[in-house]
């Protein structure tokens, strides 16, 4: 484990006490969200109050098995990425980040291809999960027709880490394909919906996720289900046999409710045979991707240095 940034440990725990107490002057939602303010959270981009910017370069389409998928081609292409978007399995649209995933296009020189994978309380588990292992089997089949290239990487953040790491067990469980994805990058993903340790015990400090905000979370995704349930590997995949993975980037901040779950992973991950980075980020709290902080910087250049780069 390596602990970055700790030279910014000051402006990262100051925009955390800010966050936090701005926060504090909205109401907690005890609740799950009606229609209407699941329809306004939708429309705009996560960590913000105002829509995201949708830029020209990102293509809709549909694929095989009637799944959405936002398409980012570049002029030169090493590669394709497979990314899945973060919100809790709840918000979230593959046209919410459009400006950092051209970027990464251009930068890593990578065709991206973001999954407009289904979204609780409406479709709770499994269909985000079978949309996003139906994207995958595609660019598996089709990568090389429609990019001209067969190297695929797969990743996400919060919810769309989560996400990646089914898909590959899917991949390998479900239809015997393994190494197709050459690497994952995870960023600071749930892998135990039962909750680990750091997730029961962050409690309800008002920072982008807590131990509430969670639990309320696992509920939409997974309605019925108790914790044992929430343990099967198909739901949480800290508890699946890991053999066969590709090589990962796991990062996740300090501050971060989730920061045994990849802890956790790393651990298993290197265990089951395949080569870990793990980055923990001082001070960083869940989601700190999405704000304007000098470790989102660097995080996101480490991010597109290791997808650049990986298994080539």
């Amino acid at each position: 484990m390596t602990i970055t940034d700790e030279d910014c440990l000051t402006e990262t725990l100051a925009f955390n006490d800010q966050f936090e107490a701005a926060a504090a002057n909205r109401p907690v939602r005890e609740a799950a969200p009606d229609a209407a303010l699941l329809a306004s959270l939708r429309r705009n981009r996560l960590g913000g109050d105002t829509p995201p910017v949708r830029l020209p370069y990102g293509h809709d389409r549909v694929v095989e098995g009637g799944v959405k998928v936002r398409v980012f081609v570049p002029d030169h292409i090493d590669g394709v990425y497979l990314h899945i978007h973060g919100g809790g399995w709840t918000f979230g649209s593959a046209d919410g980040q459009d400006e950092r995933l051209w970027l990464l296009a251009e930068q890593a020189r990578l065709a991206v291809v973001s999954v407009d994978y289904r979204l609780a309380p409406e479709h709770p588990f499994p269909a985000g999960p079978d949309d996003c292992e139906a994207a995958a089997r595609w660019l598996v089949q089709h990568a090389v027709a429609e990019f001209g290239t067969e190297r695929l990487l797969i990743g996400g953040e919060s919810a769309g880490a989560h996400l990646s790491v089914v898909t590959l067990l899917r991949l390998r469980d479900r239809h015997g394909i393994t190494g197709a994805f050459r690497a994952t990058h995870l960023l600071f993903g749930p892998y135990d919906l039962s909750m680990t340790p750091s997730q029961r015990s962050f409690g309800s400090k008002r920072l982008l996720s807590n131990t509430d905000s969670l639990r309320r979370t696992y509920e939409l995704f997974t309605p019925g289900m108790g914790a044992e349930q929430r343990r099967d590997p198909e739901v949480s995949p800290l508890f699946a046999d890991l053999a066969g993975m590709p090589p990962a980037r796991i990062v996740v901040g300090t501050e971060d409710p989730l920061r045994d779950d990849s802890l956790f992973l790393a651990g298993r991950w290197q265990a089951a045979g395949a080569p870990v980075q793990l980055g923990v980020v001082a001070g960083a709290m869940h989601g700190f991707t999405l704000f304007p902080l000098t470790v989102t910087e660097r995080e996101l250049r480490r991010e597109r240095d290791f997808l650049s780069t990986a298994s080539r």
